[in-house]
This record gives C-alpha cells, sequence and structure tokens, in this order.
C-alpha cells in the first residue's frame, strides 16, 4: 500500500486557534476554532491543483482528524480506497462521487453545499470537480489512515476535460 497524497498534510498540520487575531480572546485547553481565512493551504504535488487544508488533527496519527480538500474545475481522483471511514460534507460547489473500480465522471453523482457521503473502510470510490466550478469538501476520520490506489500504475488524480 502507497500513502495517497493527504499524508502530506502530516508535517505541517496547523490548527487555527483563537489568538490569531489581537482582539480573539485565549480559548481553554482543547477548543479549536477555524476560520476560513485562517486555514493553511498546501499544493498536493503532481496533481491538476487540488489543495488541503488541515483543520484539526492528523491523518497520520491516531485520534480525530479533520480535512479540507479544494478540486479545481475539471480535476477527480482516480479510484481508490482508504483504510478507516472517512465522512465527507461538502462545503462550496459542486462535488462529484463515484463508486467501483473504473473511472467514469458521466456516472458521478453530484453533490451541492450541505451534502453529506461516507466512504467506508475499503470502498472503492473516486470524487473531486467534474464540472466548471471548484469543490471545497470537508473530510472527517480516524487515523492513521492510508489511500490506497486500485491501479498503482495510474495516475492518482485526472482532468475531466482533457477531450476539450
Amino acid at each position: 500500500m502507497r500513502r495517497f497524497w493527504f499524508g502530506l498534510l502530516a508535517a505541517g498540520a496547523i490548527c487555527a486557534t483563537a489568538g490569531t487575531s489581537a482582539a480573539a480572546p485565549a480559548l481553554p485547553e482543547g477548543f479549536i476554532i477555524a476560520a476560513p481565512a485562517d486555514l493553511h493551504w498546501v499544493d498536493v504535488p503532481g496533481n491538476c491543483g487540488i489543495k488541503v487544508a488541515a483543520v484539526a488533527g492528523a491523518q497520520d496519527k491516531p485520534g480525530v482528524y479533520v480535512i479540507r480538500v479544494r478540486f479545481p474545475p475539471h480535476c477527480m481522483s482516480t479510484p481508490h480506497w482508504h483504510s478507516t471511514d472517512r465522512y465527507v460534507t461538502v462545503i462550496q460547489g459542486t462535488w462529484s462521487a463515484g463508486l467501483g473500480p473504473v473511472f467514469d465522471p458521466s456516472k458521478a453523482t453530484p453533490l451541492g453545499p450541505g451534502s453529506f457521503m461516507k466512504h467506508p473502510a475499503n470502498g472503492v470510490h473516486w470524487d473531486g470537480s467534474a464540472g466548471d466550478e471548484a469543490a471545497i469538501v470537508q473530510i472527517i476520520g480516524m487515523g492513521p489512515v492510508v489511500t490506497t490506489q486500485v491501479d498503482p500504475k495510474q495516475p492518482d488524480f485526472a482532468r475531466t476535460d482533457a477531450a476539450k
């Protein structure tokens, strides 16, 4: 198994906390506040422009983690699975998700803001933005998690507008 691009956050996982603003009061131990402007977005190398931000926790450590993933227009992950359950909520745009080992964006289910999807452990899927708008999702899971590509010889990501 190989670790997927989400593992890139492990070294730089920064949780936004109170104190980022001079007017913000200090929070009691264990509390986290993460305003969108406080998130540190990291480019995922070798893809079509996906960015990831750690909100809380880390995917390579035991415990709950929360990340946000921004898929630019026409950029999707290819078929893969995760070693633990993941819970995905669409924050912005239209996120498209497909099931099974065959990547076919025309068969993906489009999900708008507020939509939810569970990726069960070992459930093969692929997802991202299949259309002309970016999509942002929030993913919650239990670490450590490993992501495995169905076909390790294929790229981890694909453009859905390659024929244009």
